[in-house]
């Protein structure tokens, strides 16, 4: 055991001839938010469903939360919240019955369900959109149920992919407030965006390219690593990177 929540060694991931992810090494601590930057087809979903234990490996190894992606997939499962960028709950059910759906695929039953329900309900706020079908939610009460029904079983390690993409402003920034109070009661988050106001709310980013690992460390850190100056932004960081892809 380590104190790390997300471990990986020469994690890579080839699709014929084409290579998503070559040799990430990446070490995640417990309780820390951190992102994954780069622009499409950098590698960033690949590594996040490879970690999930949705996509193996072809190479190297990933532990999360303690277990082996590779060798033990299903119980990765247990130990993780995941959500994807596509809305994927039950447009026909309303917050309420998504939420109970998913509490019973998680096992959860009797008191300790009705428990975990209600807090996860006050804590995200959807007590003010119960009755309401899913399909009639905004983009950001979409989100907000989607991380609800993520965070039912407690998972230890919580992956969001774009969880924001399409979200009004007000609404990314009440969705990132929440995220770091989930960081600061222990649960670790790794998250992939494209805003670079979000990528700055991040403990430490990893920035991609091509499958690569090319930047590592504090938002302020990467952006001096790749902008190529001390006082330059994530900004000028990714319009970097963007302008050397596409040479």
């Amino acid at each position: 055991m380590t104190d790390f929540a997300v471990e990986t060694h020469g994690l890579t991931r080839r699709f014929g001839t084409l290579t998503a992810v070559r040799d990430l090494d990446l070490a995640i601590a417990t309780g820390e938010v951190f992102g994954l930057l780069g622009p499409n087809g950098s590698g960033k979903t690949t590594t996040i469903r490879m970690l999930c234990g949705l996509l193996e490996p072809s190479a190297g190894t990933a532990r999360v939360a303690g277990i082996d992606v590779a060798t033990e997939p299903d119980r990765i499962k247990e130990r993780i919240g995941y959500m994807s960028q596509k809305f994927g709950l039950y447009e026909d059910l309303t917050v309420a019955e998504n939420l109970d759906f998913y509490a019973g695929i998680y096992g959860l039953k009797n008191a300790a369900r009705r428990a975990r329900l209600d807090e996860v309900i006050g804590f995200l706020g959807l007590d003010r959109r119960f009755g309401q079908l899913a399909a009639t939610l905004s983009g950001g009460w979409k989100r907000r149920l989607a991380l609800g029904c993520a965070l039912l079983h407690r998972p230890a390690v919580l992956f969001l992919d774009e969880p924001t993409a399409g979200v009004d402003p007000a609404a990314r920034r009440a969705f990132w407030r929440t995220i770091h109070e989930l960081a600061r009661g222990g649960t670790t988050v790794l998250v992939t965006t494209h805003y670079m106001d979000e990528a700055e709310r991040c403990d430490r980013l990893a920035m991609m390219s091509g499958g690569h690992l090319i930047a590592l460390g504090t938002p302020v850190e990467v952006a001096a690593q790749v902008g190529g100056t001390a006082g330059a932004t994530l900004e000028d960081a990714f319009i970097v990177l963007q302008e050397r892809d596409e040479r």
